[in-house]
């Protein structure tokens, strides 16, 4: 039996799995930030007799090091997770991206079936993504397959309308992280119109057809468009699978997908970016599916 867990700054679910892609929830608990040792016990409660620890986590990990960076939860951060777990609680542990095991579960249960090459993107308080092919997760240097989010990609004018480069929480400036997912929202209402206002309420507006909301809108729209495109210019998707707060809204995702097929070198394609299916505990479920491969249980 393996043990999946889906870790956030603040909650960790827990569920057994009997197969792949199959979650029963154990329950949750409030994730220990500070505390290596507690964070290992908070697990401990739900492990039991499994076989093996299957990770889903708001981090990067460096594939060559084990070691995760994960901003949230800072008495994790630097540590090897996954050697450390393994050693805490005696049962071999694999740790991945929560937006990783998305794409993970979307390709296998969600609006991913079908297709040989997903690529899963999340738009929510940020920007994230993932890589499947042929049914495999793919990783690389570092650790950084898929995120898109980063990088000095953003433009300084969209729409007819200048944008600033924002200074982004990895370090960099300009990246899409900045200006795509719902904070990026309302950082962009802010510069256009001068207001402050949820980005729940933006996309409101926008279908409202208040002028204020349409530009911002229209100015994210152009900024996440161009850098999506050329991701998918560059793997060659087929479909992406689009989870987060954002994806809450079909008609904003429409709206987007539009805007990227008519930037992609793919001629005459039919919908690309498509709302996430597979929306009922996503990171557990991925879990499960890259545990059951990476330790072999049937």
């Amino acid at each position: 039996m393996l043990v999946c867990f889906d870790i956030g700054g603040s909650r960790i679910k827990a569920a057994r799995s009997p197969a792949p892609g199959i979650v029963e929830p154990l329950g949750e608990v409030p994730t220990p930030r500070d505390d290596a040792r507690a964070f290992a016990e908070a697990l401990r409660r739900f492990v039991g007799n499994s076989a093996a620890i299957a990770i889903s986590i708001t981090g990067v990990v460096a594939p060559e090091t084990g070691r995760i960076r994960v901003a949230n939860i800072p008495g994790l951060n630097g540590t090897c997770l996954a050697e450390d777990l393994r050693a805490a609680l005696g049962k071999p542990v694999w740790v991945g991206n929560d937006a990783d095991c998305f794409t993970l579960a979307e390709a296998a249960r969600g609006a991913g079936r079908g297709h040989r090459n997903v690529f899963g993107v999340i738009l929510g308080t940020g920007v994230g993504g993932g890589l499947v092919i042929d049914g495999r997760l793919i990783s690389g240097a570092g650790g950084y397959v898929g995120e898109w989010g980063h990088g000095p990609a953003a433009g300084t004018t969209a729409a007819g309308w200048m944008v600033p480069r924002l200074a982004c929480g990895c370090g960099l400036t300009g990246c899409i992280d900045t200006v795509g997912g719902a904070r990026g929202i309302e950082r962009l209402h802010r510069h256009l119109n001068g207001v402050d206002a949820s980005s729940r309420q933006i996309v409101e507006d926008w279908r409202s057809g208040d002028a204020a909301a349409i530009r911002t809108i229209a100015v994210w729209r152009d900024l996440v468009a161009g850098p999506l495109a050329m991701v998918l210019n560059t793997v060659g998707s087929s479909v992406v699978p689009v989870g987060g707060g954002l994806s809450t809204a079909p008609d904003l995702i429409a709206a987007l997908d539009i805007a990227v097929r008519g930037r992609v070198l793919r001629p005459d394609t039919g919908q690309i970016l498509k709302v996430a299916e597979a929306a009922e505990e996503p990171g557990l479920v991925g879990a499960s599916l890259a545990g059951h491969a990476e330790f072999g249980h049937d």
